[in-house]
């Protein structure tokens, strides 16, 4: 690892992996991540990807977007996210995406909840590994770019809201300034806070409908949207039908938590049946798969599932060209808010929007106006002793402004 780098890109989910491919070759580019390169959340996500579907599904898409994100959404974010689709999934087939085909060898199409037609692109049920896992292969053979993993930022190294770089440390706290005019954010929201880069709606958080109920510790197994997609039926305690499965995630969620509690349960259930054991066995392998372990054999009976915490639709406030409001520092992924979203965000579009924004980011680094450089005072590298203790921190300082703004917004 150098102390000086053209990019330093925080994160290497889709987002980033995505920013650093679309950077020139010329680029000295250095990939920081707190863990191995392949366990980011991206590598989680199951249903698919949006594609626009020619012109006379724009005003569809749009408005599926816009009435599941509340009206809340920036428009012009919304339109540049669904026009960018097609040239992003083109890009994504040149790489070598593996998306799944139908007999006469044309893209198939998944639907999801909130969404009036199938427009998403998908991988069995791992879309979002199928992506990564490319997109990270393509990256390891890239000469100009270095990835460095179990490397944690703890810090940005600013003056005058112009970014110079991050302070990382390694897992025996070892501290390192490394120095560079850009700086990309795909994750590090509690940092931005410290160094007073605006923030929008860190109380906007998505509850996924339906994820795998298990009295087991840890991350919840989600069920995918698609599943309800493709025909999945939701049941009270009594096996009785209670709402449209294909609302949007937040309205659908409150739904379930209302059955919930006049049933008195813990969880309703989701019957994958309908579907049959060809759609079952072929789409959704991992989810099937998961279920057999805990149990249930969604072949043959319906399966647990309870809402679930799932996805920030809040972050670093972000501009089109995902800047932020330090000079040289940019956003992307789920940690950005660029108002696509709104309120709630439209099922298999966090991919998409996330792949858009990073390339607007690469861009701008290209095209767009460089940044003054950044020239900061002496570095204290002695407050930086325990990386677990400072990111408890900052941890601690997001969750208290999601609640300050929670009680602002009551």
């Amino acid at each position: 690892m150098n102390e000086y780098y053209d990019a330093i890109i925080v994160g290497t989910g889709a987002a980033g992996l995505y920013c650093a491919l679309n950077l020139p070759k010329r680029k000295k580019i250095l990939m920081l991540t707190k863990q191995g390169a392949d366990l980011s959340d991206s590598f989680l996500a199951q249903g698919g990807i949006c594609m626009l579907r020619g012109e006379d599904d724009y005003e569809d898409y749009f408005e599926d977007t816009m009435r599941a994100g509340h009206y809340e959404n920036n428009k012009r974010a919304v339109n540049l996210m669904i026009r960018s689709s097609n040239d992003i999934i083109r890009d994504l087939l040149w790489r070598n995406v593996d998306f799944v085909r139908a007999e006469d060898g044309e893209l198939a199409f998944t639907r999801e909840g909130a969404h009036s037609r199938p427009r998403i692109l998908f991988h069995e049920d791992i879309t979002g590994k199928e992506i990564t896992q490319t997109l990270l292969d393509q990256v390891k053979t890239k000469e100009n770019i270095e990835i460095c993993e179990y490397m944690t930022m703890v810090d940005i190294i600013s003056k005058d809201n112009i970014c110079g770089g991050v302070i990382a440390m390694d897992a025996k706290n070892n501290v390192y300034p490394i120095r560079s005019q850009f700086v990309v954010l795909a994750c590090g929201l509690g940092i931005a806070m410290k160094h007073q880069v605006k923030l929008e709606h860190l109380d906007y958080i998505q509850i996924h409908p339906t994820t795998l109920f298990s009295h087991k510790p840890g991350r919840r197994f989600l069920i995918s949207e698609s599943v309800r997609g493709e025909g999945a039926l939701l049941y009270d305690k009594n096996g009785q039908r209670f709402t449209n499965e294909l609302q949007p995630r937040d309205l659908l969620s409150q739904a379930i938590f209302e059955q919930m509690e006049k049933d008195g349960t813990d969880f309703v259930w989701e019957d994958m049946r309908p579907l049959g054991e060809k759609t079952i066995m072929q789409h959704f392998p991992n989810i099937y798969q998961h279920c057999i372990e805990e149990g249930f054999d969604p072949r043959k009976e319906p399966i647990p599932v309870v809402p679930a915490q799932h996805y920030f639709m809040g972050g670093i406030q972000a501009d089109l060209s995902s800047r932020t409001s330090m000079r040289g520092l940019y956003a992307c992924g789920e940690t950005s808010c660029n108002g696509v979203h709104g309120k709630n965000r439209l099922a298999s579009n966090s991919l998409l929007e996330s792949l858009v924004f990073a390339r607007r980011a690469a861009d701008d680094m290209i095209f767009g106006e460089a940044p003054e450089m950044c020239r900061p005072d002496r570095l204290d590298l002695n407050q930086y002793e325990d990386q677990n203790v400072i990111l408890e921190g900052y941890h601690k300082q997001v969750l208290n402004e999601i609640e300050r703004m929670k009680k602002a917004n009551e």
